[in-house]
């Protein structure tokens, strides 16, 4: 009687005699007695379990209690999960790159003063010392709540002082706009940025959608804040606006007509201001001050600005502030001396 069994391949060869294989579906052949051999089962059931996939395990990433497993539990978190995009890449590279060189270290080792060791290498750039003593705040947070250890040996170490951003003077604008004329899209987004006052990473994703020409209003989704602000359209922007062709649903395309990332942008945008022949001190973001200091400057309280910038806190915008009047009350200061001088 002829079993049926799957994946059996039987024929017979040239000398009469019937042969017997397992033959999976795209696997290899496997010898097997006659059928009425009392081992044919037994031999049939070795075969098969020979060729059953191997179940995968899932790859966890790093020894239990290390930095790395920390990382891996972290990235698998709704902590993680939750965060936006942009900032999920942004805390995995700086997690990644430090997973690099201690991610085999135990995390219930790591100590203040390792902490402190490990931020001071990076004395020559201290916004990255900053960034890295900030993600691993976060971290350790983290690593605490899910047992790894009882405390924070990051918390209360130091970070570097860092400078500012220039911001631009009216010489410096006038120089970029002298160099890139009304009609030139380097100068459409220079003026987008100096009269919005936004961050490169909401400007260069700008819609025609948003601009209200009858209510002379732009609408402005913050990437960074979530904040949503709708801004009124400053004269001299709209003198732009008015002669930029709709190329593209968004504002600022490439010379192709795509959309640009926002690294892509500023990219863009540091070649312009290349081109223009400033100093170095002159970056993008130094025009976001430069819309804060002229809002200052023209006497708007810290609130109104913050309408603009959409900073969510006074601390930042009360500097614009600070300094712009500390001029009016420098420059009447010297008129008084003067005119004092006159009496004498």
């Amino acid at each position: 009687m002829t079993l049926k069994l799957k994946h059996i391949d039987r024929f017979k060869d040239r000398h009469g005699i019937t042969r017997f294989y397992f033959r999976p579906p795209g696997g290899k052949r496997i010898p097997l007695p006659d059928e009425s051999d009392p081992g044919f089962l037994a031999a049939y059931e070795a075969a098969q379990a020979s060729t059953a996939p191997v179940e995968k395990k899932a790859k966890v990433r790093g020894a239990e209690g290390t930095f790395d497993r920390l990382a891996y539990d972290y990235y698998r978190s709704t902590d993680f999960l939750g965060l936006k995009p942009s900032t999920q890449a942004k805390n995995r590279g700086l997690i990644d790159r430090f997973c690099e060189e201690h991610g085999k270290r135990l995390v219930r080792q790591m100590t203040r003063q390792n902490v402190s060791t490990i931020i001071g290498k990076k004395a020559s750039t201290p916004a990255g010392a900053n960034n890295l003593l900030k993600i691993l705040n976060m971290l350790l947070r983290f690593g605490i709540a899910n047992g790894y250890r009882t405390d924070n040996p990051a918390a209360g170490v130091k970070k570097f002082k860092q400078g500012t951003y220039h911001t631009w003077t009216e010489d410096e604008i006038e120089q970029f706009e002298a160099k890139w004329p009304i009609g030139t899209p380097e100068r459409f987004a220079f003026a987008l940025h100096l009269y919005t006052g936004q961050r490169r990473s909401d400007v260069c994703k700008m819609t025609w959608a948003a601009y209200d020409a009858a209510r002379n209003t732009i609408d402005v989704a913050q990437d960074k804040t979530e904040a949503k602000l709708t801004i009124s359209v400053h004269k001299d922007l709209r003198a732009v606006l008015d002669v930029t062709p709709r190329r593209h649903m968004v504002m600022l395309p490439t010379m192709s007509g795509k959309a640009r990332s926002v690294a892509g942008y500023g990219n863009w945008l540091a070649d312009a201001i290349g081109a223009a022949k400033l100093p170095d001190r002159c970056v993008l973001h130094g025009v976001r001050k430069a819309a804060a200091r002229r809002l200052a400057e023209a006497g708007c309280s810290a609130n109104e600005i913050m309408s603009i910038t959409g900073h969510k806190t006074l601390s930042e915008v009360e500097r614009y502030t600070k300094e712009a009047g500390q001029k009016a009350l420098s420059k009447a200061a010297i008129v008084r001396l003067e005119e004092h001088s006159k009496d004498r």
